[in-house]
Order: C-alpha cells, then sequence, then structure tokens
C-alpha cells in the first residue's frame, strides 16, 4: 500500500509557558499539531519562575490585568492583548488549571501558585495532558529554518524537515539562553520580512556599587518599596514590595518593577541619541526598615539574566485578533518572542498562556 504524505496541521516551535498552553489548547480543540523542543525537556524557563515555585497567574479581573500592563506612556502591548486576555483571563486560568487536578494556592496579594510550591507540578500538569492526549512531542530538537511553501512550511531541524500547514513561534525572549532562550524565532520572523524591536532588560537588578547596599548583601526586604523620580523631583512610579540586597546592587519585586519603569519610560521618550542621559536624570529610591536611599542613573544588568525580554517582534507585524502575521499567511506568534512584557507577579506567564490560546483558537476556527 502507497504511503499518503500530508502535513501536520500546527507545528509549534518552542516547548515553553507558550508552546505547552498552545499544545494543550490544540489537544483540546482536536488540531493535530507537534510540539518541538530545542532543550531536553520542556518548560525549563517556567521551572526557574518565582524561585523555582511558578507564580503562574494572578487572581484579579482581565481588566485590572490590562491596567497594570500600562508602563510609562506605553500602552501598545495592552491594546494588543486585550481580547486575548478577555477570552483567557487570569481567572480562566487559575479554573484551567483546577479542571487539571492541580491543588493551588492563593497570596495575600493574589498570586497564584501550585500548593506546594514547586513549578515541576505545573509542567507535569501540561505534560500528563500532552502524553493522553498523544500529542508528538519532539526534545533536544532544535529548529534551524522555516521556509513558507505554497501549501504551508518546511520546517528544517538538524537531522530531518516536517511539513507544516502553520507554524506557531513560540520560543521566547533572549533572556537565560541556556535554558532555550537564543532568539531563534525573532531571527526567523527577521528572515521572514517582520521588524523587530530592539532588546531591552525587562524585571532585572540595578547595579550599584555603594556600600549601604552591598555590605547588607544576601538580606531580603519582605516590606519594602522604590521609587523612580524625575529630574524635577516628580514621583514616576512608586511600587511597595520586596527589596533585595546583593553583591551587584539590588533586586526584589519593588526593583524589577521599576526597572521595567525605566525602560518604558526611555523607549517611549521619543528622545533618540539621548537614552544615557535620560536614563541618568532619574532617580530610583528605595525603602526597606529605616532605611530611605537615593540612586540616579542605576545601569540594570544584562538582558541575559533577565525575567523577561522587553522588545522582540513588532507588534504592528502581527493581527492581534489571531496572532497571526500579517505578512506570511499561516505564521502565528505567541508570548515572549513578540514585544509585550509586563510586571513581576505572574504577569509573563499569563500573556504566553492568553496569546497561545488566540492563536490556536484562531487555527482551529480557520481549520
Amino acid at each position: 500500500m502507497a504511503l499518503k504524505h500530508s502535513p501536520v496541521k500546527l507545528a509549534i516551535v518552542g516547548g515553553g509557558a507558550a508552546g505547552m498552553f498552545a499544545a494543550a489548547i490544540a489537544a483540546e480543540r482536536k488540531v493535530p499539531a507537534v510540539l518541538i523542543e530545542r532543550k531536553a525537556r520542556l518548560g525549563s524557563k517556567v521551572l526557574m519562575t518565582a524561585n523555582g515555585r511558578c507564580n503562574f497567574t494572578k487572581d484579579i479581573s482581565a481588566d485590572q490585568f490590562l491596567s497594570d500592563l500600562v508602563s510609562a506612556r506605553d500602552t501598545k502591548a495592552r491594546d494588543f492583548v486585550a481580547q486575548a486576555i478577555r477570552e483567557c483571563s487570569p481567572r480562566k486560568i487559575i479554573q484551567g488549571f483546577k479542571s487539571l487536578n492541580v491543588p493551588l494556592r492563593r497570596m495575600a496579594d493574589a498570586r497564584m501558585f501550585p500548593a506546594d510550591g514547586k513549578a515541576t507540578t505545573i509542567v507535569h500538569a501540561f505534560g500528563d495532558l500532552l502524553r493522553d492526549s498523544e500529542t508528538p512531542v519532539l526534545t533536544n530538537c532544535a529548529v534551524t529554518g522555516i521556509q513558507p511553501q505554497k501549501n504551508g512550511f518546511i520546517v528544517a531541524t538538524k537531522n530531518f524537515t516536517l511539513w507544516a500547514e502553520n507554524v506557531l513561534l513560540a520560543t521566547g525572549g533572549v533572556s537565560y539562553p541556556k535554558l532555550g532562550s537564543v532568539g531563534d524565532g525573532q531571527n526567523f520572523a527577521r528572515e521572514l520580512g517582520h521588524e523587530l524591536v530592539p532588546y531591552r532588560p525587562g524585571l532585572i537588578g540595578m547595579e550599584t556599587s555603594d556600600p549601604r547596599i552591598t555590605r547588607l548583601a544576601g538580606r531580603r526586604f519582605e516590606e519594602g518599596r522604590a521609587k523612580v523620580i524625575s529630574a524635577d523631583g516628580a514621583t514616576l512610579f512608586d511600587y511597595r514590595g520586596e527589596v533585595d540586597c546583593e553583591s551587584f546592587g539590588l533586586s526584589g519585586a519593588a526593583v524589577y518593577n521599576c526597572q521595567r519603569f525605566i525602560e518604558h519610560y526611555i523607549r517611549t521618550s521619543g528622545i533618540r541619541g539621548q537614552e544615557d542621559r535620560l536614563r541618568a536624570s532619574l532617580t530610583l529610591e528605595v525603602w526597606f526598615e529605616h532605611e530611605r536611599l537615593q540612586f540616579k542613573g542605576l545601569p540594570p544588568r544584562p538582558v541575559k539574566e533577565a525575567i523577561v525580554t522587553i522588545g522582540g517582534v513588532s507588534l504592528d507585524d502581527v493581527d492581534p485578533r489571531t496572532m497571526e502575521s500579517r505578512k506570511v499567511p499561516h505564521l502565528y506568534f505567541a508570548g515572549e518572542v513578540l514585544d509585550i512584557d509586563g510586571p513581576t507577579g505572574g504577569y509573563n506567564l499569563t500573556l504566553a498562556f492568553a496569546t497561545a490560546r488566540k492563536a490556536v483558537t484562531s487555527i482551529a476556527a480557520a481549520l
């Protein structure tokens, strides 16, 4: 009997938060899919989130979530993901994990974790679902190229090629490259004619050698606070949360969110060639215990250490109603490969889940 060759309906490139969620939705919607991950296991970066505890979302409304996304004057990401978040809200994500019999824990500030405090619980839930649905999962398999054809794409790896009708790029950002986020999805997008917004570190510590900080390296202050203050003394951003002292300077949720605000403030300033001067004009004020310290122009740590990447595939090149490329039909994007990011506290995993769901439901509708 002659073999009949036909393309897989969907190739999902990247087995992180967005890719695993996309594969789960594909199984639910009966979309034949294959999940391809360059590392030896799925969810390598997910396993690191919240120090291995996996703060996967926040128990808030979709409207509150979208409001919290806005940083400085940058509303573009909020507007882009609004439909996806309303269709896959934080509370729907919570119910989804409950339906998978994952015990959950809600913190006083509404952050959601697996009850056992282990990120492996979340990754294993996805693994069990994909096993039970018989979804093919290819690990230790880096995609080396994506070539559009008349009737789909040729997805190339080192050892074989795959024919797919649709491709979803869910490869993450460029932080923590050892965990697989090396920017290959963005590079594929650029080769296919998409614009990339330059990368910046998001949710990362800030450097100072001030002995008032470095002598406290290793100390964590849960009831901290951080502010961003302009050159004229106005408070631009204010966040209450953890402040950590490190050998390199400052970290913790309050500092991370201030750092993210600063990056968005600079990139939306419209002042080209003056970014260093603008950064130098901003003051970071931190409060912990009885200390109230001010630092001007602190630089962030490198993007490779960041929790999230600011920048990526331009939102102008993607249809927010479907997550499909405006330039290459049947090519889709989800998660951090896009120029979307949120504050710390479960926002970025929620963005990955919601955009993945939007992409796959769009593909399912088209099929």
